[in-house]
């Protein structure tokens, strides 16, 4: 069996420096061997770094998926909220 490895975390001036070594015409994989990244992780840095600059996440969002992800936070807050008021409801019928 493999052994996973430890996540790691990389800073966002490190990523760009990796991503400029690419833009600037560094081979994808040699630059994947020689720091130990995964094909993914870096996949994503590169289209994110160089759509925007940033290579998070949030900082790549559209705003209607901001919008879309706010809506789904209120909608399970309302959910919870109902329920609390639901298990109230209960208890105070049985009195």
């Amino acid at each position: 069996m493999t052994k996973r490895r430890e996540k790691r975390t990389y800073t966002e001036a490190f990523k760009v420096q990796m991503v400029n070594l690419y833009n600037a015409g560094k081979p994808r994989m040699e630059i994947i061997r020689e720091y130990e990244l995964t094909e993914s992780v870096f996949g994503k840095w590169i289209r994110r770094i160089n759509a925007t600059g940033s290579s998070r996440e949030k900082d790549n969002r559209t705003p209607e998926q901001n919008e879309l992800i706010a809506l789904q936070k209120e909608n399970k807050r309302l959910l919870m909220e109902n329920d609390i008021l639901k298990q109230a409801a209960l208890l105070f019928a049985k009195r």
